[in-house]
């Protein structure tokens, strides 16, 4: 009896010894089923944060509500709900459309809601949700030009014909539309004015983007090409390898779609877009508010620029090898590549190291970085304009190298280089509109903002130029009164 006992419980210990691998590389897949990093990190923070491009109405856009600047439109309602689903809160994080996958894939952002469609080459570096619309892909023209034109994509051979960059609109054309020239800009609004302006024969978009500027301005009319195309499947856009994430977006869509709400979603979008208040009581936030960030990214800039170039103006006036060196690299790189990329760069580049940077801090670092490289060639060139008898007689009557340089020849350089300082305080100001790309709502974004929510390509541009002239004819004109005070005072 004893031995069958004993060998029963050797069969059972054989069974677990053997059944044990099984088991472990069950639970880790059993734990990876109910969380991942990207759900988890949603989750801890409490807060979803999603990314858009708030000029593509009805999708997203800018109106005023009660007074106050929001970003609506049936995909910010959407993003509310699924947030909701989720148990956070939501934060929405503006940004161009053409930054939007390396902002998630950094982790900048958590997903996109932007009408985004799920196309291959970006499945093989972000994950998308279930599709909640398929639009069709139309081309919009000038109604006194539609006697030119029909559906069949051949007739607009050897035109110009305008697309969203890094969209499906942009793949259209360079599918289907392949004996006509495809113009590629950032912003739907750009290409709205240029076909206004008859620079373009047309413009590729979707549906409920042409059918609401045709809508708004008759001058406008629709065309849907045959074969009339989906633009493909909109979704939400997450990072990869984010299975729980995905599986909770989907459960929510499914709510949303099957209860009716994307529809009530996309009705509320529409009245919101043509309400009766006048444009500047709609849009006039917009333009205070991106002047304000306009000059203030400018302030930073300068004041980063004139600390850092005045070093690095000393780094190249140095007899150190090594000193004078770093401040020709510097300056030889950053003046040799474009501040578009040095922003993305600052952008993108702080977040790999751990510093979660703003759109606001991150362009005004990388402009104030920009700027040093020549606000160092100006104060180089200022400090060489002092004559070298002015540091001799300083080193003659006791003072060290470093207090002639602080005492006698930097007081005299600044008169000799403020003008150069203004001209880059005004060539930084209109710069600013660069960052735009980023997220940064300064004035050249706030405009487009308003050419989409608008409809209104070219009258938001007249009203932005008159700003910008504004700001620098002022910057101008009181830099030419302190010259002349300092030229007094000098005499």
């Amino acid at each position: 009896m004893k031995s069958k006992i004993i060998k029963n419980i050797m069969t059972v210990a054989m069974s677990l010894i053997l059944l044990l691998p099984l088991m472990i590389a069950v639970v880790p897949e059993t734990k990876a089923a109910e969380t991942d990093p990207a759900y988890s990190k949603i989750k801890e923070r409490g807060v979803l944060v999603v990314g858009l491009s708030a000029d593509y109405a009805p999708f997203e856009f800018h109106t005023t509500v009660d007074g106050k600047d929001k970003i609506v439109g049936f995909e910010v309602d959407m993003a509310k709900e699924i947030a909701k689903d989720l148990g956070v809160k939501l934060q929405i994080k503006e940004m161009g459309f053409d930054g939007l996958i390396g902002a998630v894939q950094t982790g900048k952002i958590d997903v996109i809601i932007s009408g985004i469609n799920a196309t291959p080459e970006r499945e093989k570096v972000i994950d998308f949700s279930k599709s909640y619309l398929a639009p069709k892909q139309t081309i919009m023209v000038l109604k006194k030009n539609e006697a030119q034109f029909t559906t069949d994509v051949n007739s607009f051979s050897g035109k110009k014909i305008g697309a969203q960059r890094q969209t499906t609109q942009e793949t259209f054309v360079q599918n289907n539309m392949s004996s006509a020239t495809l113009v590629s800009l950032q912003k739907v609004p750009d290409l709205v004015s240029q076909l206004s302006a008859g620079k373009i024969a047309g413009v590729v978009l979707n549906d409920p983007i042409s059918s609401a500027y045709a809508q708004q301005n008759k001058a406008f009319k629709v065309i849907f090409p045959k074969p009339n195309e989906s633009e493909g499947a909109i979704s939400v856009a997450m990072p990869k390898n984010s299975p729980v994430l995905k599986s909770k977006i989907n459960e929510s869509i499914d709510q949303i779609v099957e209860s009716g709400q994307l529809k009530t979603f996309q009705k509320k979008a529409n009245a919101l877009m043509f309400n009766d208040q006048s444009f500047w009581s709609k849009y006039g936030n917009l333009f205070i508010k991106g002047t304000l960030i306009t000059l203030a990214l400018a302030a930073i800039a300068v004041i980063i620029g004139i600390i850092l170039g005045t070093i690095v103006a000393l780094f190249k006036l140095s007899p150190n090898f090594i000193l004078k060196a770093i401040g020709n690299i510097y300056v030889e790189y950053v003046r040799g590549t474009p501040l578009l990329v040095q922003a993305f760069m600052v952008f993108f580049g702080t977040q790999v190291i751990g510093l979660n940077l703003s759109a606001f801090a991150a362009g005004s670092l990388a402009m104030g970085l920009n700027s040093a490289a020549y606000i160092a060639e100006i104060i180089r060139s200022g400090i060489n304009s002092v004559n070298y008898g002015q540091t001799e007689a300083a080193r003659s009557l006791g003072l060290s190298k470093n207090k002639a340089m602080r005492y006698i020849v930097l007081p005299q350089a600044v008169k000799n280089i403020l003008p150069a300082l203004g001209n880059e305080f005004v060539t930084v100001i209109k710069e600013g509109s660069v960052v735009s790309v980023i997220g940064v709502g300064e004035l050249m974004f706030q405009t487009g903002v308003v050419q989409g929510a608008s409809f209104k390509p070219f009258f938001p541009l007249l009203m932005t130029s008159l700003i910008y002239f504004i700001l620098t004819f002022g910057i101008s004109r009181a830099l030419g009164y302190a010259e002349k005070r300092m030229a007094r005072t000098s005499r």
